[in-house]
């Protein structure tokens, strides 16, 4: 990626229309005046494509349903994206992505510029006689916010791709060929993504109108899509699992289609293909309404402006490039999904496969909740109000349609992957903050979604724990459920339900269940008197023991709504350290059988799995934050990188960076609902966020520097604030935070 660099070692702070320019943008009925700094510049995409970062590489726009990009020929857990940067192989560029997962899926409507008569199937690897598939060197490829380019190398053609909210744009330029070709291949996904029946047409000689059905981590997925050509079709070959067929119309479970042109030398041809999950009718008008012109530039323009726009919401000043360059990375990372899944008219398809119209709220998918609920999401409700609201709403109309609210939810389809019901500590988080939602609907949903009777559940409520012989990873369900619950207890609490805030309360007390004070861990329950054996703190089964991805060492600290107590379970405040302490030190075997996500391990601290991210905060609950300020520092410095490589785990939809922003910024949430942030350690050194209620908070680090880790003074508006928690409340109202640096821990 080509970065622009700095004349000096620290970037300028500019708040003046002089230095930054003024733009006007708007989003819902509030028009806002800022100054927007060219922040696009400290992108890099790549973070995270290699290693198990799992993230998409391609061209989008934030939120967007199009994630355009590459996917290459090699298959398998580290190629859940499409894309790994290990990889040189293409066989070409698909329309739909998941970003940072441990599944993969998606893939949809995969077009490839060919030259010459070659193969329809995509070939084998180091075999390219067998089919399609091209090489390229990442010195011929480019990967910015909003555009992609790369040559593919066995036919010399430079790709192009750039994207609106649900549009790709593609431009492919050609050497001179009376054999140049786009093939589109309605088979191909990626990961457990299987075609079942597919369609395409020829409307014209520059339109072609198709869909796409087939099943993978999410059991029924439906895309439709219309495509606008800038040069007619010279020719149209249509392909049913590589065989030919008659004809410019065609359904199968494996439809490909070659389009023929005869090129010139650089000659340019410029692909338009809109999307939609209701019809090809609202492909094309998706496509008319936001691309209805042939200018690729102004589509990459509009891209980075709506990329700079969102990325200015929070504007920082740290001490050098690569730091601005991890902090964008990672803001740009927590805005890809959730993704628009409604067509401009407002349609959608509801989880129960019928259409619905409604133009009230932006519907959208991939709602990875057991993990965005832990940091994303609480960021979220800081610098993307309006569409916390649209989260809010996508999911009550989840609830209505399915009977509960989502767990990890996928293009209209649910695929009920992680323990617990995650999307309940973001519906309260967000009614407490005062998100805008209809609040009896809401408690009914996070109420409902509790008092079932699966996956556990049924146990929950007679015994009050889950037996570990009668369900698998028990404990961290057990443990998910309890914090959950408690979340309801604060909004029956703040409705005024007196007894169920009882009845909340005190189910999130369960946690208690599973803690074996014998060994001083959370582990798998039997009965009221017997444990799981043998047990070892250290021991990671995956898909079969008792915890998910994870062991006892690290889910013993997932009590974030009560760490007074968990505190107190652990037999007081030095007892409670001396633990954590002990937590980033200890070493053992986890087993064959250990989950690949367990990584970024500090001792048994693993920060590249989601469970482990409020821990580092919880000194702060025994008098010790000190120690939160040195484990923040060091995990910002060393397990965060500005190379593809560059994340310690998956990057999960954008809580890997979510965790990241957060602690640069100086704050953490460990409560799961509410909004009390913990104090930690900020990196940056000024930091300006603007919030769609119109308000902006300033936060000025003074005496910031590799020594001065340590908070010792804060100030909101001028008076003395507390060390120990930022409230949202606070933030939301905008003013001016002081926080004073130094090297004394106390």
């Amino acid at each position: 990626m080509n970065m622009k660099k700095w004349t000096g070692v620290v970037m300028v702070f500019a708040m003046t229309c002089a230095v930054l320019g003024c733009v006007k943008k708007e989003r819902g009925n509030a028009a806002k005046t800022i100054a927007e700094a060219n922040l696009v510049q400290y992108v890099n995409p790549y973070i995270g494509s290699g290693g198990h970062g799992h993230v998409f590489v391609g061209a989008n726009v934030p939120f967007g349903g199009v994630q355009l990009g590459p996917v290459n020929l090699t298959e398998g857990w580290d190629w859940c994206s499409g894309y790994h940067y290990s990889d040189s192989t293409i066989i070409g560029f698909a329309h739909t992505h998941l970003s940072g997962t441990g599944i993969g899926d998606l893939g949809d409507v995969l077009v490839m510029p060919i030259v010459g008569e070659v193969a329809v199937a995509k070939g084998k690897p180091e075999q390219p006689d067998t089919g399609y598939f091209s090489y390229f060197d990442h010195e011929n490829e480019t990967v910015e916010a909003g555009y992609y380019r790369v040559h593919l190398d066995r036919y010399d053609v430079n790709a192009e791709l750039t994207a609106t909210e649900r549009a790709g744009f593609h431009r492919y330029t050609f050497p001179e060929s009376e054999d140049s070709k786009l093939l589109f291949n309605l088979k191909q996904g990626i990961g457990w993504d299987v075609s079942t029946k597919t369609h395409i047409e020829l409307v014209n000689d520059t339109t072609l109108t198709g869909y796409r059905y087939s099943k993978g981590w999410a059991k029924d997925q439906k895309l439709y899509f219309a495509a606008k050509l800038s040069k007619p079709v010279a020719s149209f070959e249509v392909f049913d699992e590589n065989k030919p067929k008659e004809g410019t119309s065609y359904t199968g479970k494996q439809i490909k289609a070659l389009l023929g042109f005869s090129t010139t030398a650089d000659e340019g041809i410029l692909l338009k293909v809109g999307v939609s999950p209701v019809s090809t009718k609202n492909a094309l008008e998706n496509l008319k309404q936001e691309i209805p012109h042939w200018d690729f530039d102004k589509t990459v323009a509009d891209a980075k402006d709506k990329w700079n726009h969102e990325l200015n919401k929070i504007q920082v000043a740290m001490g050098d490039e690569v730091a601005l360059t991890k902090f964008y990375t990672g803001l740009y990372h927590t805005m890809i999904a959730p993704s628009v899944f409604n067509d401009i008219n407002g349609d959608y398809a509801g989880d129960d496969g019928k259409i619905r119209n409604d133009t009230s709220f932006t519907n959208l998918t991939t709602f990875s909740l057991w993990d965005i609920y832990r940091g994303c999401s609480p960021l979220y409700t800081i610098f993307q109000q309006d569409r916390m609201e649209d989260m809010v709403q996508s999911m009550l109309k989840i609830y209505e349609q399915q009977g509960k609210l989502p767990v990890w939810h996928l293009v209209g389809n649910e695929t009920n992957t992680m323990p617990g019901y995650s999307a309940v500590p973001i519906v309260v988080d967000a009614y407490l903050k005062g998100i805008p939602m209809d609040p009896e609907l809401a408690y009914k949903a996070v109420t409902t979604s509790a008092m079932r009777d699966d996956l556990g559940l049924d146990k929950v409520k007679e015994l009050g724990y889950i037996s570990a012989d009668g369900e698998v990873e028990s404990v961290s369900k057990g443990l998910e459920y309890a914090l959950a619950d408690w979340c309801i207890a604060q909004m029956a609490k703040e409705l005024g339900k007196q007894e169920d805030y009882e009845y909340y309360a005190k189910r999130g007390q369960n946690y208690r269940n599973y803690f074996d004070p014998e060994v001083g861990f959370m582990r798998g329950r039997i009965s009221e008197k017997k444990w799981r054996e043998p047990f070892s703190p250290f021991t990671s089964v995956h898909m079969k023991g008792d915890f998910t991805e994870g062991n006892a060492w690290q889910y013993t600290w997932l009590v974030p709504q009560d760490v007074d107590g968990l505190v107190g379970l652990l037999g007081g405040k030095e007892a409670f350290a001396a633990k954590l302490d002990s937590l980033f030190m200890v070493e053992g075997d986890m087993g064959e059988e250990a989950s690949n996500d367990i990584t970024g391990l500090i001792g048994q601290y693993a920060q590249g799995n989601e469970p482990s991210h409020h821990v580092t905060y919880m000194y702060a609950y025994v008098d010790q934050s000190y120690k939160t300020a040195e484990k923040v520092r060091y995990i910002l410095k060393n397990l965060y990188a500005n190379d593809p490589d560059g994340l310690s785990g998956n990057e999960d939809v954008g809580q890997m960076s979510a965790w990241l922003v957060l602690s640069s910024l100086g704050f953490y949430p460990v409560e799961p609902a509410g909004g009390k942030y913990v104090w930690g350690s900020p990196t940056v050194n000024d930091a300006v966020i603007r919030m769609d209620n119109g308000k902006t908070l300033e936060l000025t680090v003074n005496n910031n520097s590799p020594e001065n880790i340590y908070i010792q003074e804060v100030t909101f508006n001028g008076k003395p604030y507390s060390k120990q928690f930022l409230m949202h409340e606070d933030i939301i109202k905008g003013g001016k935070l002081v926080v004073e640096m130094g090297n004394s821990k106390e």
